[in-house]
């Protein structure tokens, strides 16, 4: 099967909040799903499918094929990680069946993903180790293949299999860290839009991580701390202040590790105003569960010590979160 053929085959490792909104755009867009799920999601997603709410639109329900054994799935045309990067490592040995000569195997996730440093130079790189403890998520999937993925959607899981949409629209930026054109990648993007998701692929991947990034590692804290959605945070002009002090030190991060996001904070700031909605960080910890604090505030951190920028205000934000999260039971870092 040639990857942009019609109806090409797609497995989602981990249909939570994000992968099974993506898994149900997919399918209604004419591609072939599977899920690798396990546990009361699967029994869920095997006997029911997987539902998408939205309040504005109604819902729809795709049927993926589902499984715990990636064998069972075999080799894909294209493959989409999005656990959370707390479970990265232990959905890394799930991965070969699923993979083909040519498969991309997109990580759709938040923060600085993994393979950041993939092709770069050695300072940036060796920032980044944390990531991959033990090079297990580089052993698991060729180089060539390797493929970063940065999603728009806000989402919550209301139940096994039953996910509500929360923003109008919905996004998902695909590329590799190479810059190498990739026509499964290009069919992948026209499924999902097909699906009513939009999609682009881009040659500057770096770019479009930051550009979610410096909007989640400045407002984030700030949600975390208070409890409350995006637009509670921005609603206090001393709060907002704080932010956009924080969006220069990220935008100044994002640079010298070799990315150009763009530098309208103001646009950001004006997004985060429309944003009634909770980050997913914070529902992590409402809900007790592993912090991507290692992706969303170490590793940009450990970027700005090795490329020498200053950040006082993000410093003292993520030392907060740290503290709030390992008394919560949410991180060990």
């Amino acid at each position: 099967r040639w990857p942009d053929a019609p109806g090409m085959k797609i497995a989602i490792v981990g249909p939570g909040a994000i992968g099974g909104q993506i898994a149900v755009r997919l399918a209604t867009g004419g591609a072939d799903v599977s899920v690798l799920a396990r546990g009361a999601n699967l029994a869920a997603i095997a006997a029911n499918g997987i539902t998408l709410q939205h309040t504005e639109r109604g819902s729809m329900t795709a049927r993926p094929r589902a499984s715990a054994d990636p064998a069972i799935l075999g080799p894909q045309d294209a493959v989409l990680v999005t656990v959370k990067t707390t479970g990265l490592a232990a959905a890394a040995p799930l991965l070969a069946p699923l993979i083909g000569p040519r498969t991309p195997v997109a990580f759709v996730v938040n923060g600085i993903p993994w393979w950041y440093g993939q092709g770069m130079a050695a300072p940036i790189g060796a920032a980044l180790t944390m990531l991959d403890s033990g090079g297990v998520l580089a052993r698991a999937v060729p180089p060539a293949q390797v493929t970063g993925g940065v999603v728009a959607a806000a989402a919550s899981l209301l139940a096994p299999g039953v996910i509500a949409q929360e923003a109008k629209t919905t996004r998902l930026v695909l590329g590799h860290p190479d810059a190498a054109p990739d026509p499964a990648l290009d069919a992948l993007a026209a499924h999902l839009t097909a699906g009513g998701m939009g999609a682009a692929v881009t040659r500057t991947i770096r770019d479009a991580v930051w550009d979610k990034l410096i909007s989640n590692m400045t407002g984030g804290p700030l949600a975390i701390l208070g409890g409350a959605s995006l637009k509670d945070v921005y609603a206090d002009p001393v709060r907002e202040a704080a932010i956009a002090a924080m969006m220069d030190e990220a935008g100044a991060i994002a640079r010298a590790a070799g990315a150009d996001p763009g530098f309208d904070h103001a646009a950001r700031r004006a997004r985060g105003r429309a944003i009634d909605h909770k980050p997913s960080i914070l529902q992590d910890l409402e809900q007790g569960r592993a912090m991507e604090i290692a992706t969303m505030f170490d590793a940009p951190l450990a970027l700005a010590r090795a490329c020498g920028v200053a950040t006082p205000m993000l410093d003292l934000m993520a030392a907060l979160v740290r503290l709030r999260a390992r008394n919560a039971g949410c991180y060990s870092g």
